[in-house]
């Protein structure tokens, strides 16, 4: 539970019985609120634009207005909902955009329930959440693609990283946790903490998992 109460969790998915499923997962615990549940695209994005959920649990997949097109109106309506993308669809194009938009995780469908809830906790406290299948395609294809000359280019306009800090996102592109991080530089974890909510101000980026996306375009991460 939040300070102010549990989750609330708006679950996104066009196939009923999958739908259902979600919902009573998401009703049996008592950290999380499910406030709405929506069959369409279309539907997600009102729900979340009028209740304003903490976390969208939404399918790739949608009639209408697909699941990538919703989590994008999503994301640019309200800065407090964090999207959790749990999808059948594995490819790299999906798993990609979805997170370049800004979603917060990216599961597969058949994860285990208690990796599902697991996740809505934590993209709810603004970190990212990655199947390790997810993380380990995106190192496959980002890894083997030529970086660019000047990686700092890349960063938004006026923005310079530090070597260290350079580092560190590439770790983080990696999905390593801050503690793996901290370990891989003998640095301690306060101070990789204090390097991550640092480049999240300078970056003007949500979560840890925008923080990866950028790093992967810059050429940042490697094999």
């Amino acid at each position: 539970m939040t300070d102010d109460g549990p989750v609330r969790v708006l679950v996104a998915e066009d196939v009923p019985r999958i739908r259902a499923a979600l919902c009573t997962l998401v009703r049996s615990d008592p950290g999380l609120r499910l406030v709405a549940d929506a069959a369409t695209g279309s539907d997600a994005v009102r729900l979340a634009r009028d209740l304003r959920p903490d976390v969208v649990l939404m399918d790739i997949q949608m009639p209408g207005t697909d699941g990538l097109a919703a989590a994008r109106a999503i994301l640019d309506g309200t800065a407090a909902t964090r999207v959790l993308v749990l999808t059948t669809f594995d490819t790299d194009e999906y798993v990609y955009e979805a997170l370049r938009i800004g979603a917060s995780g990216f599961l597969l469908k058949n994860a285990p329930p208690e990796e599902i809830l697991r996740g809505i906790r934590v993209v709810h406290a603004g970190h990212s959440m990655l199947a390790p299948e997810v993380t380990g395609r995106l190192i496959r294809v980002f890894a083997t693609r030529p970086a660019p000359v000047t990686p700092r280019r890349l960063m938004p306009p006026g923005v310079v990283l530090s070597a260290r800090e350079i580092e560190v996102a590439g770790l983080v592109a990696q999905g390593l946790s801050n503690a793996e991080i901290a370990r891989e530089l003998f640095l301690s974890p306060e101070t990789v903490k204090t390097y991550v909510s640092r480049m999240l101000a300078k970056l003007g980026v949500r979560d840890r998992t925008q923080l990866a996306v950028l790093a992967v375009e810059a050429g940042l991460l490697r094999p």
